[in-house]
């Protein structure tokens, strides 16, 4: 089963130094049709203005994903731990029993990124912070595993729940074939470009539900870049 998020159904906030759209329901009065699927709670698509960002906040018992679209993310923690993400790059933070950090844009255009929010599996544990580079054409004509709380994925960043983010970027005319299972889920995201899953039309920055089957066929009518993560 497909369910199309289009891009101009999803809720949106503007604060002026922050655009967001939610592909989640953030609030009661959100849309109840975009539920979370399994232990995937939150997929934000933030624009963040120049020379602003997220002061220092804290976080609990929560695994945030965030991918770098377009900028240059800089970002520091009550561990230590400072970095910089561009476009491409992964970072993951496991809050478990409290993290707090700063997130603010450090280059001189808008920042696009995904946050992305998953439950983990048990309350707790000691928090951390990861980033790591994955150059786009790693992915080329496939989907390669970025973060995953499954063992055996190796080179890809570790979480704490039962998960996996995958991206991928297709040519004009390239089909591919992803088996998911039936004990499965997904949640996929069209960063760019023009697709079908499985005949269903999507458009850039679209997002899709996918339950409840084993395999979908995504077609590429443009050069396309795709971001998913699975759901056990």
């Amino acid at each position: 089963m497909l369910a199309h998020r289009r891009w101009k159904s999803l809720d949106m906030a503007d604060h002026g130094w922050l655009r967001a759209k939610y592909h989640f329901q953030v609030t009661p009065a959100g849309n109840p049709a975009h539920h979370a699927l399994g232990p995937l709670i939150v997929w934000n698509d933030d624009e963040i203005a120049v020379d602003n960002g997220f002061p220092l906040h804290g976080h609990r018992d929560v695994e945030i994903i965030t991918y770098v679209r377009e900028g240059v993310l800089g970002h520091r923690d009550t561990l230590g731990s400072e970095g910089t993400i561009r476009a491409g790059d992964i970072q993951v933070m496991s809050a478990g029993t409290g993290i707090r950090h700063a997130e603010f844009n450090k280059s001189e255009v808008p920042l696009k990124l995904y946050q992305i929010w998953l439950r983990p599996r048990e309350a707790g544990g000691k928090p951390r912070w990861d980033t790591r580079s994955f150059p786009r054409s790693d992915g080329a004509g496939r989907f390669t595993v970025l973060a995953s709380g499954y063992d055996g994925d190796k080179g890809a960043l570790p979480i704490r729940a039962d998960a996996r983010l995958l991206g991928a970027t297709l040519k004009a005319g390239e089909t591919i074939r992803h088996e998911l299972g039936l004990t499965h889920s997904a949640y996929l995201v069209l960063v760019s470009g023009q697709i079908a899953i499985d005949g269903e039309p999507v458009g850039p920055l679209d997002g899709v539900a996918i339950t409840d089957v084993s395999a979908v066929e995504i077609e590429a009518f443009e050069n396309s870049e795709l971001v998913m993560v699975e759901t056990g």
